[in-house]
């Protein structure tokens, strides 16, 4: 019972922490709404050549649109340069 209940708190409390764009998984990325396999390898591809510190800055991608920065918006958090 105590193995259930551990589980079930973790599985929420990854529900609802923010991600962080610079270091999201693959899979942390595609849980956002409109994130598929292909937009989230977009994110990991453009922070391997610089830092993301606005969800913004993704509208530069191909399919990156306000909805999509807003659901983004909605589910991370950006850690700043000086984090």
């Amino acid at each position: 019972m105590k193995k259930i209940l551990l589980g079930l708190m973790l599985s929420c409390a990854f529900l609802f922490a923010a991600i962080d764009l610079n270091t999201a998984t693959k899979a942390e990325l595609m849980n956002i709404k409109g994130v598929g396999e292909k937009k989230a390898q977009m994110i990991i591809d453009y922070r391997k050549k610089q830092k993301i510190n606005k969800p913004e800055e993704l509208m530069t991608l191909k399919g990156f649109g306000k909805v999509l920065i807003s659901n983004i918006k909605n589910n991370l958090e950006v850690k700043s340069k000086s984090n």
